[in-house]
């Protein structure tokens, strides 16, 4: 009995020995991240994307004119991440705040295991977790609540799936290629996903020995398949061509997603950086010249912008695994996964979930939410038109309340945003023609923004509510007629 029993588990622990503890770790750490840490939803443009989605859902059509805005109403906007939108707005509906911490917990969690899977085969236990820690840490600031979340574990797939085509001698797998049409409907950073299967199309077509016109013939279809995928938008061509159109607004900088990595405090993305170059420059790490051209690529436009970070932290790590491994004398080996390990990680991700769905969780005032002050306006004012700050623009929609500026900058354009800018600071003629033009009736902005002094001076304007947060300004012949005192 002794000996049987001593036999099976070691059975067993052999068995668990070919799934990475750090894999399970790398899955509920990024799940624990989304779910209990409430930076989640520090982006205004939450807000605005579940209401553009349940708008669609009611409508049952994709959205391609402004009706958020009474400034740009019935003019041209086409909502390109409208299918993650649609997805969330179905999930919050169905479960509220904490149904989208747990959509998107879902969806970093399943990034993180095909992440640990993709450099496990080639690092041992311990590189392995130093490259999770450290992409994780780089991906951390960006976990927002937001569609770029939602297309993570298809960067990481699509990037698994071109590497394992490489190491095959084969073109990748054609219906791979239609996951294009859901990572074009989800976010823009499907433009990466042509990048990368440009590079190892390049890289099996200069390969030694390669059968050039083989080559030429199956990478070619595949991307020919993958890009009619990414024109099975509601916006065609548009779509495939939007996000270059972004990326050259003249007021990107901004935005903070949208500005150059700053240096300036030592922080985790610099610390990923140098750690990287260390271990390469040590170990003498030799990586394949187009993997490299890659990676430098990328490289460059995560510098360029931060959002871009997100997707340097998920391909990287896939690019350096086999290299760095070699150079550790590694060979690759299977990453095969039990039945013990399955239920193991379902087990752990089942306990995350049920904690979730037990503990309460409300959203309150803060830099992007002026849920106190916007309930001190009263109906009447909150129909007119406002001037807001950019930031509170998402929550405003969210509310329903018509906004003058918000979160979609590329359908506002350069001069807008600009000018938005320059009522804000307060500056005097660019309120007074704003007033003039746009005849907004109440403000609601943060309390250290210039145009808060400016109204405050203005004959005709009182202020109705301020807090940390939030300052709220009314015209007084805007205002309801108060209530007739009681005898």
């Amino acid at each position: 009995m002794t000996v049987s029993l001593v036999s099976r588990i070691d059975g067993v622990a052999a068995r668990m020995a070919t799934f990475s503890p750090a894999s399970l770790l790398a899955v509920a750490f990024s799940m624990i991240i989304v779910m209990f840490q409430g930076n989640v939803f520090n982006d205004p443009d939450t807000f605005w994307h579940i209401t553009a989605g349940g708008w669609m859902i009611d409508h049952r059509q994709v959205l391609h004119t402004d009706v958020f805005s009474y400034t740009y109403a019935g003019k041209p906007w086409a909502s390109h991440e409208w299918l993650a939108e649609v997805i969330m707005a179905a999930v919050y509906r169905a479960g509220g705040w904490i149904g989208i911490m747990l959509l998107f917990a879902g969806s970093m969690g399943l990034a993180a295991w095909l992440l640990a899977r993709g450099v496990g085969r080639w690092l041992g236990r311990l590189g392995q977790a130093a490259a999770l820690v450290m992409a994780f840490l780089v991906i951390g600031p960006t976990v927002l609540a937001r569609p770029h979340l939602l297309m993570l574990p298809i960067l990481v797939g699509w990037t698994l799936e071109l590497m394992a085509a490489r190491e095959a001698g084969r073109a990748p797998r054609w219906w791979i290629a239609l996951l294009m049409a859901v990572w074009a409907n989800l976010h823009g950073s499907f433009i990466f996903g042509f990048v990368l299967l440009g590079g190892f199309g390049l890289e099996a077509l200069l390969a030694r020995g390669a059968n050039r016109l083989k080559v030429i013939r199956d990478w070619g279809l595949f991307g020919v398949v993958a890009l009619l995928a990414a024109l099975a938008t509601p916006h065609g061509f548009a779509g495939l061509i939007s996000p270059f159109q972004i990326m050259f607004m003249g007021t990107l900088d901004k935005i903070i997603e949208w500005r150059p990595a700053s240096f300036g405090t030592f922080g985790p993305f610099e610390a990923g950086i140098l750690l990287t170059i260390l271990v390469c420059l040590a170990k003498g790490v030799r990586v394949p010249l187009v993997r490299l051209l890659l990676l430098l690529f990328i490289l460059h436009m995560a510098l360029q912008h931060q959002r871009h970070e997100l997707v340097l932290a998920a391909v990287a790590p896939l690019l350096l695994a086999e290299p760095i491994g070699r150079a550790f004398n590694r060979q690759p080996k299977s990453q095969v996964m039990t039945v013990q390990a399955r239920v193991l990680l379902a087990a752990v991700v089942a306990v995350l979930v049920v904690v979730r769905l037990v503990v309460p969780f409300a959203r309150q005032d803060d830099a992007i939410t002026p849920i106190t002050a916007l309930a001190h306006v009263p109906p009447s004012l909150a129909a007119k038109p406002v001037f807001n700050a950019y930031n509170f623009g998402g929550y405003l929609i969210f509310k329903g309340v018509k906004t003058f500026i918000d979160g979609r900058a590329d359908m506002y354009g350069d001069a807008y945003v600009k000018r938005y800018g320059q009522i804000n600071a307060g500056e005097q003629p660019a309120l007074d023609q704003a007033l003039k033009q746009y005849g907004f009736a109440w403000t609601i902005t943060q309390p250290k923004e210039g145009i808060v002094a400016a109204l405050r001076a203005k004959p005709g304007w009182k202020q109705i509510y301020a807090d940390k947060y939030a300052v709220v300004m009314a015209r007084t012949d805007a205002l309801p007629p108060p209530a007739p005192s009681k005898p």
